[in-house]
């Protein structure tokens, strides 16, 4: 075993016991790992990006009608298909281990994908879209656990903020791509599609090196109990699913999936439909409107690094602070479409402003938050439990979408106001003081609070 592999197993097990290191200082392992868990975010959101930019397309070609084009939206990875992978992964990431999980779903994922690039009739686009969504769905919960439980305290935002820069690069590659082969209308976006397969083969192929979390073993085998090993694991009461509907853990997930639901039906609207609402509306032509979301994702991704990597670790103090200033730029983001007309201006206003106050109050504070307040043998359940309702969530409201928009961006703007305004305000006067604390002192602290 080479001395810089010894030395990174060593800093996990004291890690394990929330001896991080003082500073945060990460290791060149755990960044590796933190990008390979991160792929998960890059393919999630490149394929709601890549479905999104190919919509009209897709419909054009396979003559869909607008109830249709909804339909597709809302089994997908933007939504209820995701939501079913998140139900299931997230809680046999718990149960199994993380990495039995993100062994195998990047192959399910290209599976799926290979069938919408190749679809020449409506049950193969359906079908694909559905079997991306499951597998991206069940990759997130366990991924991002996987991330928080090798993360040093003072970097735990830092690396789950690192995995957002992923979400943002894999819109803006699809974007840019189906922008330079917007040209070839429906081929193009089926070699978006193709790209994502290559990906996510890559990643399953280099993710077989990853180990399992220590901190996961470690709460795994004290779960265990039997005379002679051979009795079958008894799980203690504090691992059982039900210990979320209780105490701490009822109120860590109510307010985690609150500040995410209502966050992330504006985030998703933008995602999968920003495209869609611009060419439907006449505002821009189909690259015009590509090219305007690749903005938003591109800027996204250079606030992340600069803001939130930067400071979501200094003090709650300085959390409350990001979210507050990111939550009014969102509701002012779309808030702007209720004031002024329908126009390229007026789109690029809200693209930038919803980028930036998404940096600094969206799904990267989720993210760290879904890490910090759930105990290691729920951590992934409990994530995937409010991971499926936002997606639930928005695959339900996609269904309405385009009737909405169809009537003029208004509707859909006083909507997406009041969703955001819901998730900033909860987010800002009720987020929990976590910040820089290992993970076993913040399950201790909210284990006394329960008691």
């Amino acid at each position: 075993m080479e001395p810089r592999q010894a030395r990174g197993e060593h800093e996990h097990h004291h890690e394990q016991d929330g001896g991080e290191p003082a500073d945060g200082t990460i290791s060149r392992q755990q960044w590796t790992w933190s990008v390979l868990a991160g792929m998960a975010s890059y393919l999630d959101a490149g394929s709601i990006v890549a479905l999104g930019a190919g919509l009209a397309l897709f419909q054009s070609y396979l003559h869909l009608s607008s109830g249709a084009v909804g339909a597709l939206a809302a089994i997908g990875p933007n939504a209820i298909g995701c939501a079913i992978g998140a139900f299931i992964g997230g809680r046999l990431g718990d149960k199994l281990g993380r990495k039995r999980i993100y062994k195998y779903d990047l192959l399910v994922y290209a599976l799926g994908i290979a069938c919408i690039a190749l679809a020449f009739n409506a049950p193969m686009l359906f079908v694909g879209t559905l079997v991306v969504g499951i597998a991206v769905g069940a990759d997130v919960p366990t991924s991002l656990a996987l991330v928080a439980e090798f993360s040093p305290a003072k970097a735990r935002g830092k690396l789950l903020g690192f995995t957002q820069v992923a979400w943002g690069a894999g819109p803006l590659v699809v974007l840019i791509l189906a922008y330079l082969l917007a040209p070839l209308e429906l081929l193009g976006i089926r070699i978006v599609f193709a790209h994502l397969f290559v990906v996510a083969l890559v990643t399953w192929a280099l993710r077989r090196r990853l180990t399992e979390s220590p901190r996961w073993q470690s709460a795994s085998e004290g779960a265990k109990d039997g005379k002679d090993g051979k009795a079958k694991p008894q799980v203690p009461p504090h691992h059982r699913v039900r210990a979320l509907f209780s105490g701490a853990n009822l109120r860590a997930l109510v307010w985690t999936a609150t500040i995410y639901v209502f966050w992330n039906i504006a985030a998703g609207t933008g995602g999968i439909f920003t495209p869609y609402i611009i060419k439907t509306l006449n505002a821009g032509s189909q690259a015009a409107s590509v090219a305007l979301s690749a903005v938003g994702f591109a800027i996204g991704m250079i606030a992340t690094p600069l803001l939130f990597m930067k400071y979501a670790d200094h003090s709650h103090r300085v959390r409350r602070i990001m979210w507050g200033v990111g939550g009014v730029m969102q509701v002012v983001a779309y808030g702007a479409y209720l004031v002024f007309p329908f126009t390229v201006t007026v789109i690029i206003l809200n693209i930038v402003l919803f980028a930036v106050g998404g940096a600094l109050a969206g799904e990267a504070f989720y993210k760290v938050f879904s890490q910090e307040l759930f105990p290691t043998m729920l951590r992934g359940t409990a994530q995937g439990f409010t991971f499926g309702v936002a997606r639930t969530c928005l695959g339900v409201w996609s269904l309405f979408v385009p009737a909405l928009a169809s009537a003029g961006i208004r509707p859909v703007a006083a909507l997406l106001s009041l969703f955001l305004l819901i998730s900033a305000a909860v987010g800002f006067f009720f987020m929990p003081n976590t910040s820089g604390k290992s993970l076993e002192q913040i399950e201790s602290e909210r284990s006394a609070m329960s008691g």
